[in-house]
């Protein structure tokens, strides 16, 4: 089955043309080539990372001396309003256009 001569190659071709006809066999023959050219590209792209040595810095860095934190400022105490012995209630108001 491996075998196939010029006999065989002529039939294979004729069946093709006369399935997708001659008007249509250029335009495959374009897209085919503009996929493998893609493809061709492609991986062309994938062997250029491959290759690469990865990036490395060049020398170490010193890390930077940052100040030292200051601890946050105490907030100011929360004065309680004078109430007189009576707790406060909430303002809510009832919704009247219900």
């Amino acid at each position: 089955m491996g075998n196939l001569g010029v006999p065989e190659l002529l039939i294979i071709a004729g069946v093709i043309i006369l399935l997708f006809g001659a008007r249509k066999l250029p335009e495959m023959a374009r897209s085919l080539g503009k996929s493998a050219k893609a493809f061709k590209e492609e991986t062309k792209g994938l062997r250029k990372d491959e290759d690469a040595p990865e990036e490395k810095p060049a020398a170490v860095q010193p890390q930077q001396q940052l100040p030292q934190a200051q601890p946050p400022a105490p907030e100011p105490p929360v004065q309680q309003a004078q109430t007189n012995g009576v707790t406060p209630k909430s303002v809510e108001q009832p919704n009247k256009n219900v």
